[in-house]
């Protein structure tokens, strides 16, 4: 029995209709921006894996520094014990993050991420006396993750209908999506930014937090907003003290074009919440940053006050060491270059696109790119799935979010990787719509 066929006797995989998807690919191997399969084609990886492979597969830097480590410490429980590399990172964490960040949390998701960022902005209020500050601001189409805390904030997304009566209140608001030549942004802007002003003139006391995906909302399209959107926001909720929570499971780490996306938008939450390219794809590990006004108010006499959270694997010395060395190289000036470089592709690809193939609504934002169908394909259909074998048939691994289709390459890719993908991409698309 072949590999794949022993899968399907076992294994139930995520974001998967078993009664209809097609066989899983079964990957052997991968090297820089290539997987290969059983049978030795190779695949070339335009989605970094689900956005974690930021240098590319087996990258040695990365193997070596987990390797050392699991020679000298695999693991040890982090409650009421610590360890260098658990300490070691959070200091590089913070050198990079804005200067008011003072506390790094860890855990191994980016859900659980987000789920902490939650409670902390609740008990944040709680503990100061004030348990009436428990409502939250989200952005329709926002997906923050599968724990039931994220899925309150993301239930607009369209994945979680099943669980809507074990959410707690949230208010949702249109996030103002932009592409390249988007006449209409300034006005979606000011319609959004009016409405949650007139929001706050009722709710202010009560609301605890604003979570946002910021610059680019991922599983919900790629939908992209300005630097200018979020620094309005920001000044639009700070005069009522409320918590601004960063999502950026998926846009740290470079994906933006800087280290992170509130650096790119010159913008500064309270909390931010980071996973996926921490590890460079090696290992699970997130990180809940926060200001230190954020975690005085948890300090007290009594453990209640405490944050009671965490997990057996929490700050784990070989995800430490592995997300210290992805660190390192994406602090590489080679690696700075590339992203630069990539993005200049990504621009020159899509306006060729924009002329000879059925796309609308491209857009970039650093090393991610994206651009819509003319024709609308929901998330799961078989018409998405059809175009994601299309993809595979090229030699390409990409997973259109329905009738999206994005790039968002490991930094290792070369110009001419990427420049033959878009070429693939465009020959792809031929006769895609009817």
């Amino acid at each position: 029995m072949n590999l794949v066929n022993r899968d399907q006797a076992v294994i139930w995989h995520p974001f998967t209709q078993h009664h209809t998807a097609a066989q899983p690919l079964a990957i052997t191997r991968g090297q820089g921006a290539y997987l290969f399969d059983e049978k030795g084609k190779s695949y070339l990886d335009l989605i970094s894996s689900w956005w974690v492979n930021s240098h590319g597969h087996s990258h040695p830097a990365i193997a070596d520094a987990i390797y050392a480590q699991a020679m000298t410490l695999e693991h040890v429980l982090f409650a009421g014990f610590t360890h260098e590399p658990a300490v070691l990172l959070a200091e590089s964490l913070l050198d990079l993050l804005p200067t008011s960040f003072a506390k790094i949390f860890y855990s191994d998701n980016g859900s659980t991420a987000v789920e902490i960022a939650l409670k902390m902005a609740y008990q944040y209020w709680h503990n100061q006396g004030k348990p009436e500050r428990k409502r939250f601001i989200a952005f329709e189409h926002g997906y923050h993750g599968d724990t039931f805390g994220a899925m309150s904030v993301g239930k607009k997304s369209g994945f979680f209908s099943a669980f809507s009566d074990f959410f707690f209140n949230v208010d949702f608001f249109a996030y103002p999506a932009t592409w390249t030549g988007d006449p209409e942004i300034q006005n979606k802007e000011d319609a959004t930014l009016d409405q949650i002003r007139n929001y706050l003139q009722t709710h202010a006391a009560t609301v605890a937090g604003i979570i946002i995906e910021p610059l680019v909302q991922g599983a919900g399209g790629m939908r992209m907003c300005t630097p200018r959107f979020l620094q309005k926001l920001a000044a639009l909720v700070q005069p009522w003290d409320i918590l601004i929570i960063y999502d950026e499971v998926m846009t740290g780490f470079g994906r933006t074009g800087d280290y992170f996306a509130c650096l790119k938008a010159e913008t500064t939450p309270d909390i931010i919440c980071l996973a996926k390219g921490l590890t460079g794809g090696f290992l699970p590990l997130a990180v809940t940053a926060c200001r230190e006004r954020i975690y005085a108010t948890f300090l007290g006499d009594r453990f209640a006050q405490a944050l009671a959270h965490g997990h057996s694997f929490t700050a784990n010395p070989l995800g430490c060491a592995a997300a210290l060395a992805s660190l390192q190289l994406l602090q590489h000036q080679e690696t700075q270059a590339q992203i630069a470089l990539l993005e200049k592709v990504h621009d020159i690809a899509l306006q060729q696109l924009r002329k000879t193939s059925p796309v609308t609504r491209t857009r970039f934002c650093g090393t991610i790119a994206a651009f819509d169908l003319t024709d609308d394909a929901e998330y799961g259909s078989e018409r998405s799935y059809a175009l994601g074998r299309r993809f595979i048939e090229q030699g390409l691994l990409i997973r259109p979010i329905g009738n999206t289709v994005y790039l968002m390459p490991p930094y290792c890719i070369s110009v001419a990787e990427l420049q033959s993908a878009y070429e693939k991409i465009e020959l792809a698309l031929q006769g895609v719509t009817t």
